[in-house]
């Protein structure tokens, strides 16, 4: 994927972060592609990991599956959530 498209992919998730979770004061753009989605960083909790796992497997058609520790890293900031819906599009 070349680097246009990873930012469109990660500014689309940023998008749907703030679509999923109606956060009215934070914008797609507030959120920094390496900031830490839960707990310091934006403060999400495991309510709004499901919350965005929806949203994503509704968007991008992909399987959210696998051991705990796995899917933390993969919610860990927006950038690792694009790496995991690019691989998660690919199978």
């Amino acid at each position: 994927m070349s680097d246009l498209q990873t930012v469109d992919l990660e500014l689309r998730i940023r998008e749907l972060i703030v679509d999923a979770l109606n956060l009215e004061e934070v914008s797609a753009t507030d959120i920094s592609v390496d900031e830490p989605l839960f707990g310091e960083g934006l403060g999400l909790d495991s309510i709004d990991a499901l919350e965005i796992g929806v949203a994503l497997r509704k968007a991008f058609g992909i399987k959210i599956e696998g051991p705990k520790e796995e899917l933390k890293k993969h919610f860990a900031n927006v950038r690792s959530l694009a790496a995991f819906v690019r691989a998660g599009r690919d199978r």
